[in-house]
């Protein structure tokens, strides 16, 4: 069943923004408030998830709670990955009647400053993507290596899978709640940064209307990276099974 398009300007009154974390003691304290900041005048709350960090972000995070009821805290009982954090964050956001659902990351890669442009960008369709690989896009601080890996799993997602969009792994999104409630999350399989793949592969099929913005992507101010070999190579495999998937 196709989605019908977005035909005039959604009003947005009411936005979740979800931050999965493992160790973000090094950055939550600041990013929380700098979100709250950006976003305040959409009506934003933060939900942190968290997957039993080891470093105190959760102890971090309930203290901004004492003096701030805009910040949520959903805790987790081990490392259960990226993507069941980012459907933990949607199914919060369906039940608290969010307009928007934005995810992004809790390292200070994605910048708060660009919230407002992803946020208006979001209203003019049904997903909106901060993308590195629009006009005005970039990356700073990355070693060529990663680079390479980045543009060569978005050219592939475009070749073999169709996808339009420039940035399909971008994790700096915004999602329309009327759109995220058609989404049948059981049939989502991947997990870690792949899930980024196929849920903007299930959701391009679909009919969805997405809208890029540029961003200025920087990597981690704080903390050690999660991407590890086997999430690249996850992500890899992600594409392919969708191909074969769409050939079948």
């Amino acid at each position: 069943m196709k989605h019908s398009p977005v035909s005039e300007a959604s009003t947005i009154q009411s936005v979740l923004v979800i931050l999965p974390t493992y160790n973000e003691a090094a950055n939550v304290g600041e990013l929380i408030p700098a979100i709250l900041d950006k976003a305040g005048p959409y009506g934003a709350r933060v939900l942190v998830v968290d997957d039993h960090s080891a470093d105190g972000t959760a102890d971090i995070v309930r203290g901004l709670m004492e003096t701030d009821d805009r910040i949520l805290l959903h805790e987790r009982p081990g490392k259960l990955g990226l993507g069941t954090a980012y459907v933990a964050g949607f199914r919060r956001a369906l039940d608290e009647q969010a307009d928007l659902a934005v995810t992004m990351d809790a390292d200070f890669s994605h910048n708060p400053d660009h919230l407002p442009a992803l946020i208006e960008a979001a209203r003019h369709g049904d997903i909106a993507i901060g993308s590195r690989y629009v006009q005005g896009g970039g990356i700073s601080n990355w070693p060529f290596y990663r680079k390479l890996l980045s543009s060569g799993a978005n050219l592939l997602a475009r070749t073999i899978l169709g996808v339009r969009s420039r940035d399909c792994t971008s994790g700096y999104r915004a999602y329309r709640r009327a759109y995220l409630e058609q989404i049948d999350w059981d049939a989502i399989h991947s997990d870690g940064y792949s899930f980024l793949i196929e849920l903007l592969t299930v959701c391009e099929r679909r009919g969805a209307v997405i809208r890029e913005t540029p961003i200025q992507f920087v990597d981690r101010r704080g903390g050690d990276s999660k991407i590890s070999k086997a999430e690249i190579f996850k992500a890899f495999g992600t594409l392919w099974r969708l191909a074969w998937r769409v050939r079948g």
